[in-house]
């Protein structure tokens, strides 16, 4: 039996990949609907990803496969699903970063930004969290998560190499004091274990005096079991991972911890403007296009609503982070007044040390840094909602140009641009300039993340087959009973399906399904559209368990040091701690700002 079990714990991988489809098939053979077909495949999808059962990408495909065999979609409709404009994007953008990378830009304003907040990656983590916030709430999302993430990759593999470099420094000032606990404890954490009766009776010699007496003895046999409970306790805690890259487990949720605050502090910051997100653009779309009378929602009233709730996620998320990966322990983070410890002092000059030895910028770092500011201005300008942006110049084409146009310009001068434009190549015979671009096809394809681009097209796929199927209307439509309930019932209900439902469909396909559907039950009851539209709207970019849930969250987890499991343990507080507040918000502050108790007149005047 236990054979049994353990050739199937083996193989449960492969148990999982046959029978999932297996015990679900009679689901689609049964009702025979497109609903249901496309349910099917959307949980054997979902199973397959949190489980990791296969790799995501190859999960990805799967869409492609089963889409065209159940009839949802042709096999030519569902392929041109897997790139979209986030594809162009993400090219631009990792143009960008294989020219950060190469040319230590990222080094740079990662130590830069280490010397100015400290080593402590808490306040560290809280930094980026408000600073990819701010970005976020003018760029997009994905800009927002690609440019910032290859700093804090940098910032943390900087802090293990001080830390490392540290702990070395320790190591060789230890060696040389003649010491008889300090030999002790070498001789110890060098493994060498043995019994203090057999050294105690070898004598350790400080010049040429034999200690042998019981005081001493006693005072050794106590430091030897003190050192190895601490030994213990530290190898308990300090597990070092199978990655090299981490030198202990510590390091490890160090960099999980702040992969995690990039992607969801990217998402977070997006919903305080009108262009912070596409969901919120399609909402303030549908809504002037469905109430022409109404005034409600423009840059100001939306920033103002939204703004607390911004900050008030930011910081539980932030908190939970701490808890869930580090253990929130305030006697260290509020330690204010106290000195820095010794370990704190020598990172932070090990740190100093290794941005001094960069020395001054180069050309190569400026031209890059350039290029970086002209695509977020680019990004910025385009359509800030407040200002007529560049792409008003165009008013023929509106809509043609997104900020995958922007990446894609810069994205190309890296390859135009050269990087030593003053260098001679001296040979024998004659004297020629060495023309080479900032970065190369073969450096940039080494940047490229191919199977995170298959597995945010998977997701698209995905989405595009839920909303032809009428999965996503039938699941809108079992709505529409919710008007007999109180209205914050109602609205709880609202938040939690799309905060559900975008988990595994884009965030813009599930807001387009729902705000048709909302609208008319909030006339229907007699309720102010904006007091079930506004919170549901704000739910649906709540997007926070999934690779795929999320281009940010494809990103960071594209750098390899989070696994499913911990997306979805991290994501699951946070979209528990945004429904609360959100539930808060519509409850308090945005009642007076948009008379919310009342039934408006513009409501009477609708376009469908």
């Amino acid at each position: 039996m236990l054979n049994i079990l353990k050739y199937l714990w083996m193989y449960r991988r492969l148990c999982l990949i046959l029978l999932t489809p297996l015990l679900l098939l009679p689901v689609p053979l049964v009702l025979k609907t497109k609903e249901t077909e496309c349910a099917y495949v959307l949980f054997v999808v979902a199973i397959f990803w949190l489980s990791e059962a296969l790799p995501l990408s190859v999960t990805a495909f799967l869409p492609a496969l089963m889409f065209p065999l159940f009839g949802i979609l042709s096999s030519k409709a569902v392929a041109a699903t897997y790139f979209k404009d986030f594809h162009l994007l993400l090219t631009g953008v990792i143009c960008l970063a294989t020219s950060i990378e190469k040319w230590n830009l990222h080094k740079r304003i990662a130590l830069r930004m280490v010397m100015l907040v400290g080593v402590n990656p808490a306040w560290l983590m809280l930094g980026f969290m408000f600073s990819a916030g701010f970005l976020s709430m003018w760029l997009s999302n994905t800009s927002t998560a690609a440019m910032v993430m290859p700093i804090v990759e940098a910032v943390a593999q900087q802090i293990i190499n001080a830390e490392a470099e540290v702990d070395a420094m320790q190591i060789g000032s230890s060696g040389g004091v003649d010491n008889e606990a300090l030999e002790l404890d070498e001789k110890i954490h060098d493994g060498q274990t043995k019994c203090i009766d057999e050294k105690q009776a070898n004598g350790y010699s400080n010049g040429c005096v034999t200690v042998c007496n019981v005081e001493k003895k006693l005072a050794l046999e106590e430091y030897h079991n003190e050192a190895c409970t601490q030994k213990t306790e530290l190898e308990e805690e300090e597990q070092v991972p199978t990655d090299k890259r981490y030198r202990s487990k510590k390091d490890h949720m160090m960099c999980k911890a702040m992969s995690l605050c990039i992607a969801y502090s990217s998402t977070i910051g997006g919903l305080t403007t009108i262009t912070g997100t596409s969901t919120n653009l399609i909402f303030a779309e549908h809504f002037n296009t469905r109430y022409p009378n109404s005034t409600e929602i423009n840059f100001g009233t939306w920033f103002l609503l939204c703004i607390p709730i911004t900050v008030i996620l930011m910081i539980l998320s932030w908190m939970w982070l701490q808890w869930l990966f580090f253990g929130f322990n305030f006697k260290e983070m509020f330690k204010c007044g106290k000195e820095k410890t010794d370990r704190e002092k020598a990172s932070a000059k090990v740190i100093k040390d290794e941005y001094e030895k960069l020395g001054s910028f180069s050309y190569q770092e400026i031209v890059t840094l350039i290029l970086f500011i002209l695509m977020a201005l680019l990004w910025f300008t385009r359509d800030p909602g407040f200002i007529p942006g560049w792409a008003s110049l165009f008013p023929k084409y509106l809509g043609y140009a997104t900020d995958s146009t922007a990446a894609l310009l810069l994205g190309l001068m890296f390859f135009i641009i050269p990087a030593y434009p003053w260098t001679k190549t001296t040979t024998k015979k004659s004297n020629s300039i060495n023309y080479a671009p900032l970065i190369t096809w073969k450096e940039f394809q080494a940047c490229m993340p191919w199977d995170i681009c298959i597995l945010v097209g998977g997701g698209f796929a995905l989405a595009e087959g839920c909303e032809v199927s009428g999965l996503s209307q039938w699941i809108a439509n079992k709505m529409t009973p919710l008007g007999s309930l109180p209205i914050w019932i109602i609205v709880l209900v609202s938040c939690l399906i799309v905060t559900t439902v975008t988990e595994v469909a884009s965030n813009p396909a599930t807001i387009t399904i729902f705000l048709p559907i909302l609208a008319p039950l909030a006339e229907a009851i007699r309720v102010n559209p904006l007091y079930i539209l506004i919170p549901t709207t704000l739910c649906t970019s709540f997007a926070f368990l999934l690779p795929v849930a999320n281009p940010s969250n494809a990103i960071v987890y594209s750098y390899g040091h989070l696994q499913v499991i911990d997306m979805v343990k991290a994501g699951l507080g946070i979209n528990i701690f945004g429904v609360l507040i959100v539930m808060l918000a519509i409850s308090t502050w945005a009642v007076p700002m948009f008379r919310l108790d009342t039934y408006p007149l513009w409501a009477n005047s609708t376009t469908p």
